[in-house]
């Protein structure tokens, strides 16, 4: 093992290629080729090892919500690490978990009031999973252990969270996963005809048959058995499938007729990404539990939370009864500063209200795609938008899996990021490019993206 002194340009290439195994990546595609190495980021913007400029339409990855190099969430990590770097939040406390605890429930709709911190969303979502579990096997429904999610849905990478997840590419190698998970199908509008086998449904008509799966699936599973239904406010997954109108108010309704958990799982839609602070505050529904993380610092540094009712926090209040889980770095008492630093930049910033006011300019300036010929659908909310590709837009029909490889990693990635726009190309489902830029953003960002978009799926479209 080498220990090269200098840092220049080239060693940080060879040491990409030699010693760091990346997430999600194919490393074979590096096999002759430099690993992209992002340097420093500036506003909407990130510059790579030789200086070209790249616009962040992911914002990282659906995290930095107030863009880069904020020098005062920096400086709140600085000031913290100096006078508290580490405290464990076991049977002990330290004051910035404790303020950010109360900044966040004073934000959370009902009385989602108890904050249970993690280094990150799939630690939260396993978290929820457990507490369901528990919850009920402490107050006297034992069998009540299973989760219905939804398909395509993605939650995490751990074996629980894993489970839950409905893109079966990511679970086949890891199977035997944690028993108890059920799948139901998802809220893409777009596809409703092939997912129902009934044509021609209203956006209404389809929520309700969508959100009535869950009561069969709950039925078919024996509701004694069904802890929690798992949902994003916007699904990811797929190319953002936002509800449909009464949607969460029946899904609602169900959960609380078989005494099912709702967990919104907001690790991407929380914190200002569809304008609000919480994602479902944006579909009027009041959840059981978040699960949250990505934005909650901005990305400066990591943490998350499942945040639960005060009702499943009872059980724990008095006696001996104890949640026996827990992560060494949850509510990190630097991530914990970071956060309130990146919660009062919020406030001061009015990025709620920011989001709001140009969420119709964004969807308006990426619906201008809607007259190629390979953009089938533009859907989302907020600042979360996917932008699916199909091969004829009369029919829907969408790529085999021969074109999406060829298209989405053998052309479009590399074109975007090329051209200057980081953002994701994807097949979990149909074909989608998806675009959440920071907070921050506005018109000028929207037509940088759009010109960008225009010119590379146009070139695309021409490859095919």
């Amino acid at each position: 093992m080498t220990h090269p002194e200098n840092t220049d340009a080239t060693s940080v290439m060879k040491a990409a290629q030699d010693n760091l195994w990346m997430h999600f990546t194919r490393h074979g595609s590096y096999a002759g080729a430099d690993v992209p190495m992002i340097t420093r980021g500036e506003g909407a913007y990130v510059y790579d090892v030789d200086g070209k400029r790249y616009l962040d339409g992911l914002a990282g990855l659906f995290v930095v919500q107030a863009g880069h190099g904020r020098s005062e969430l920096a400086e709140a990590a600085a000031k913290q690490a100096q006078e508290l770097a580490f405290f464990p939040l076991w049977s002990y406390a330290h004051p910035k978990a404790a303020e950010l605890a109360q900044r966040l429930a004073a934000q959370t709709p009902g009385d989602l009031n108890r904050v249970f911190f993690t280094t990150g969303g799939g630690e939260a979502v396993e978290t929820a999973w457990k507490l369901a579990k528990q919850y009920f096997k402490i107050t006297g429904k034992p069998l009540k252990h299973k989760v219905i999610s939804r398909q395509i849905a993605y939650h995490g990478t751990t074996q629980g969270a894993l489970s839950i997840t409905g893109v079966p590419a990511f679970k086949v190698m890891f199977e035997p996963l944690v028993p108890g998970s059920v799948r139901v199908p998802n809220t893409n509008h777009y596809r409703a005809d092939e997912i129902t086998g009934v044509p021609g449904m209203t956006p209404e008509q389809y929520g309700h048959w969508a959100a009535e799966r869950v009561a069969r699936a709950i039925e078919m599973e024996g509701p004694e058995t069904v802890a929690a239904v798992f949902v994003e406010p916007v699904q990811n997954a797929g190319g953002c499938f936002p509800p449909p109108p009464g949607y969460f108010r029946r899904l609602r309704e169900i959960c609380d007729a078989y005494d099912v958990l709702l967990v919104s799982d907001e690790v991407i839609c929380a914190f200002g990404r569809l304008g609000t602070m919480f994602g479902g505050q944006k579909f009027d529904y009041v959840p059981d539990i978040i699960t949250c993380a990505k934005g909650m610092t901005s990305g400066y540094s990591p943490i998350g939370a499942m945040i639960a009712s005060e009702r499943l926090f009872e059980p724990f209040k008095n006696g001996t009864e104890m949640f026996a889980h827990g992560y060494t770095f949850g509510g990190h008492p630097v991530s914990a500063a970071v956060a309130l630093a990146n919660l009062d930049l919020f406030e001061r910033e009015d990025l709620l209200g920011h989001v709001t006011r140009n969420e119709p300019v964004f969807r308006a300036t990426l619906e201008r795609l809607l007259d190629l010929p390979i953009v089938g659908d533009v859907r989302g909310s907020g600042f979360f938008w996917g932008i699916e590709l199909v091969k004829d837009k009369a029919t829907k029909e969408t790529f085999t899996a021969d074109e999406s490889e060829r298209m989405l990693r053998g052309f479009l990635s590399k074109a975007l990021y090329d051209a200057g726009l980081y953002c994701r190309a994807d097949d979990r489902g149909d074909p989608v490019i998806q675009l959440a830029p920071p907070l921050i953003c506005g018109p000028k960002e929207f037509d940088e993206m759009e010109s960008i978009l225009r010119s590379v799926l146009t070139e695309a479209w021409n490859r095919l």
